[in-house]
């Protein structure tokens, strides 16, 4: 039987209905008492081939550039002529902001022979071509053009930088390369995530040699915390304890600190989230948006092969420049990063082990619904983007 066909679907429902703080607290405390946590419908059964299949990557790539996805939090682009230049789903990009205020998307290839006209990031109001010195404007328009006069036919109107759609939503930049095909969602209800006066205090990319559906995994579930994380987050967390919610195509789970306890003997209107549970919020389908205290961080994933992903992380606060807030967010942060690493060793050797061809399957229990319901998801998508 089709894998699609045994996993059933949570109750579709708008970000609006995602839970308050307090709700969510006392359903963890009911977890607590009864030693439960929140389990899905069913399993779901992902075949082995579709970490490993070529055909099946290129699918992905493909429906990467047809639907609206996250490029950067706002906060990353704060000026204007602030700009990043990367690849997304394999095409090379560049978002900058405008002297108008606005944040415009351009394919990055000069409109004479093609050269990319910006690399990584930074601020200017002008991109030179680094091979014959044509310029553009942050608006895309081409501004000028070395010894013109070679160029007789050249119309500038029609040789500016070639758009991207574009738009900020929530704290956040998307881009859409392509238009949406067979009815496929364009835009995600989300709610607020970025608050405003949140700026980037830290950034950074690395790669992964393992695929990236992988990667995503290890953050959607709560069932390995005692195992992977024994000295770091099980003993500030707890094991197998998570409350999972849904929303359109993403998830948000909550994973409880023990220091929730803290909020027992408190009246409920003043129980809060924060410094007691990390939310993480997956948007479908390659974002990680995860909660922290005082701070919250931006994982995009970028499929760079079968067995290679590129992550871009911004690490984004609304705290002073300096001072002994900032000085802590970036110390937990360190502590946030070990357990990383250890996600990104059991990452690799769930890479390695396909390689083994000792499972047609990889099995996601009543724990993992929120794995379950990315990859019915992706295979629903995929296979509406085929027909």
């Amino acid at each position: 039987m089709a894998t699609q066909e045994v996993f059933k679907h949570d109750e579709s429902r708008s970000s609006a209905a995602l839970m308050s703080d307090q709700d969510i607290i006392a359903r963890i405390f009911d977890h607590i008492d009864n030693k439960t946590t929140d389990v899905g419908q069913s399993s779901w059964k992902e075949p082995t081939k579709n970490y490993q299949s070529a055909e099946r990557l290129d699918a992905e790539l493909a429906l990467l550039r047809t639907r609206w996805v996250v490029f950067c939090p706002s906060a990353a682009l704060p000026k204007s002529g602030d700009y990043i230049a990367r690849d997304t789903a394999g095409i090379p990009l560049v978002v900058v902001r405008g002297s108008d205020g606005k944040v415009r998307a351009f394919r990055n290839a000069c409109r004479h022979r093609g050269v990319q006209i910006a690399t990584g990031q930074g601020c200017t109001n002008v991109f030179v071509c680094p091979y014959h010195g044509w310029s553009y404007g942050n608006d895309g328009a081409l501004r000028s053009v070395p010894h013109k006069e070679g160029f007789p036919d050249l119309n500038k109107e029609n040789r500016g930088l070639v758009s991207v759609d574009c738009l900020e939503k929530n704290g956040l930049v998307f881009i859409k390369q392509g238009p949406s095909t067979n009815g496929v969602k364009d835009e995600t209800d989300l709610p607020d995530l970025i608050p405003d006066g949140c700026r980037v205090i830290k950034s950074e990319t690395f790669e992964i040699e393992a695929n990236w559906k992988l990667h995503l995994e290890s953050a959607l579930e709560g069932y390995h915390i005692r195992s992977t994380h024994q000295t770091t987050f099980f003993p500030v967390q707890y094991d197998n304890l998570t409350v999972v919610e849904s929303f359109d195509q993403n998830s948000r789970i909550a994973f409880p600190y023990q220091a929730i306890e803290g909020l027992r003997d408190k009246p409920k209107s003043a129980w809060s989230s924060n410094g007691r549970i990390t939310f993480v919020y997956h948007l479908f389908p390659n974002i990680i948006i995860s909660t922290f205290p005082d701070c919250m961080q931006v994982v995009i994933l970028e499929p760079l092969g079968l067995e290679l992903t590129r992550q871009h992380m911004f690490l984004l606060s609304d705290c002073a420049e300096e001072g002994k807030i900032l000085h802590a967010i970036l110390e937990g942060q360190e502590f946030a990063k070990a357990g990383a690493m250890e996600d990104r060793e059991v990452v690799l050797g769930a890479q390695r082990g396909l390689k083994s061809g000792a499972n047609e399957f990889l099995e996601f229990g009543l724990f993992e619904s929120a794995i379950g319901r990315f990859h019915a998801a992706l295979t629903g998508e995929l296979a509406n983007l085929a027909s």
